[in-house]
């Protein structure tokens, strides 16, 4: 992401975030490459921020049509029957995308996600997938720590009002303001060592703290579920609850931890919880954009591992999961 400055007409349009984060961490933005796997309500609205921030390009994938659920979360997607019949959930969020910032190149990948090789995910900076099965998410995080230079990874998912992000910055050195022992403002370098997705979930239940999110746990049932079942996300509905109890017993004797970590008020939810609910998406597509554009400055203190948001009681909580040794 070294190169070239900031143009006359970048440093114009972004004069107010250039005073805020400096011409540094723009003119790594302004040359940054995303990539975006998913196009759910959640991931537009992080589409929408990171666009107006100033990057250098954003691919999308998501070559599925558009349906109801995606009308109701996806503001990106304007409600025109004849146009919505003939192009993909990427080519119409696209299209939208670009009035926000013509600055920043938005196009479209088409094909599937997991048959793409190494050479393909190396021209990215930061690699984000939603909508996506718990074998592609491994997968993918997988390939992008293959690669020779780092490449940040995120995975991103909303179930009715709760969220749910995961990231990956690999060994991840950044700066950050403090005071030094004279009370005066000095920058320090700090470094982070992140384990991968497959390593995080890997982590036994029994050695996490009491204190870690319900959610943490609910969401690796429902991600166990829909893979046993051959689910795609979200292909699954109240009918199906009886079973996933059934597994969430059997995950708890497992792991030795107490059913009550995982309320079955909760499960039911997110069993129910289909589509998206627009307040959430906004609020941890958010998240997720202030994430990456740290990732991308190396300034301020980045998320570490998980960030979870639940819409009942208005939280949004970070956990570290992780093994001892990092």
């Amino acid at each position: 992401m070294d190169g070239e400055e900031l143009t006359e007409q970048e440093t114009a349009l972004y004069d107010r975030q250039i005073r805020v984060w400096g011409a540094d961490a723009q003119r790594r933005l302004s040359k940054s490459h995303i990539l975006v796997y998913g196009m759910k309500g959640t991931v537009a609205e992080f589409c929408k921020n990171i666009v107006l921030a100033g990057v250098g390009s954003l691919t999308l994938m998501d070559d599925r049509a558009v349906t109801e659920d995606a009308l109701s979360s996806n503001f990106l997607i304007l409600p025109d029957e004849n146009l919505c019949a003939e192009k993909t959930l990427a080519e119409l969020c696209c299209n939208s995308l670009k009035e926000f910032n013509p600055m920043v190149r938005v196009s479209v990948e088409k094909g599937d996600l997991s048959s793409f090789g190494g050479d393909f995910f190396d021209k990215f900076d930061v690699v984000i997938v939603s909508c996506c099965t718990l074998a592609t998410k491994k997968l993918i995080n997988e390939k992008c720590r293959k690669l020779s230079k780092r490449v940040a990874f995120y995975a991103v998912d909303c179930r009715d009002s709760c969220g749910e992000i995961f990231v990956d910055l690999q060994k991840y050195i950044y700066t950050k303001k403090k005071l030094d022992e004279n009370n005066q403002p000095t920058t320090v370098e700090c470094e982070l060592q992140y384990p991968s997705f497959q390593e995080s979930i890997s982590v036994p239940w029994r050695t996490l703290p009491r204190r870690v999110s319900k959610l943490y746990f609910a969401m690796r049932v429902i991600e166990r579920f829909e893979e046993s079942e051959g689910r795609n996300p979200g292909e699954i509905s109240i009918e199906d609850l009886p079973a996933v109890l059934k597994l969430k017993k059997e995950i708890c004797e497992a792991q030795s931890l107490n059913e009550s970590h995982i309320p079955n008020a909760l499960l039911e939810r997110l069993v129910m919880g289909r589509r998206e609910f627009p307040p959430v998406c906004a609020i941890v597509g958010g998240i997720l954009g202030q994430e990456v554009i740290k990732a991308i400055s190396g300034k301020g203190d980045p998320l570490k591992n998980f960030f979870f948001f639940d819409a009942m009681d208005g939280k949004g909580v970070i956990e570290d999961i992780s093994s001892p040794n990092l």
